[in-house]
């Protein structure tokens, strides 16, 4: 048998554990990098301290979200648009997690002349919401604003009387859901509805498991 025929398959034998190897470093390097990145949330921001009512007609501070998790949204009760199926979107948040989570879920009002606490408890309760649970929050106008916009990234804007569409069509405002840790600081924004948002397979997954994260995270 020549040399030739002999280092054939030793050479062979050679390339494919020096492939191997490559893959290997290369899926770990791979690996690692996705754990780093569901460690990291990004930073948008401390939530300033708040005075606000909520649908029990109770004074809510930041201080009572102290040590929870919470997500945050910005609606109106007469809203005829998007704030229905946020709302839904909401409630189906709440239902996925266990009663005893430390995760809150704070709904503002951008109405607030209107949406007395009264009337934000009986929205609520329409969506089965757990008030143990899911804070309705109204106050004045300036209050909401500091929270929603100064804080936690929530615009809304007064529509023009001769613009509006119909009786209930007062308001333009963000559709996004805010997450917040433990520590106030605002983590995620995430889309509920719009051109190729897929709630229900894409953003509710993700937003559950950076919830769970950050519920584990000191």
């Amino acid at each position: 048998m020549s040399d030739s025929s002999q280092l054939l398959p030793r050479s062979l034998w050679i390339a494919v554990i020096l492939l191997f190897g490559l893959m290997t470093i290369a899926c770990l390097l791979t690996l690692a990098e996705l754990q780093g990145q569901e460690k990291k949330l990004p930073y948008y921001g401390q939530i300033a301290d708040f005075t606000l009512t909520n649908q029990e007609g109770q004074v809510t501070t930041l201080a009572d979200l102290t040590n929870h998790v919470w997500v945050a949204d910005i609606i109106f009760t007469r809203c005829a648009g998007p704030c229905p199926h946020m709302t839904a979107q909401m409630k189906s948040l709440q239902d996925k997690l266990p009663n005893d989570t430390l995760t809150k879920f704070v709904t503002l009002t951008t109405d607030p002349d209107y949406d007395s606490p009264a009337i934000l408890k009986r929205y609520g309760q329409h969506y089965d919401a757990d008030f143990s649970r899911w804070i309705f929050l109204t106050g004045t106008k300036s209050e909401v604003a500091n929270l929603a916009a100064g804080s936690l990234k929530l615009g809304s804007t007064p529509i023009a009387p001769k613009d509006q569409l119909n009786a209930a069509d007062l308001f333009i405002h963000t559709t996004i859901f805010v997450l917040i840790d433990k520590h106030a600081r605002l983590r995620g924004v995430y889309e509920t509805g719009g051109q190729d948002v897929d709630w229900q397979d894409k953003v509710r997954p993700k937003l559950l498991a950076d919830i769970r994260r950050l519920e584990r995270a000191p």
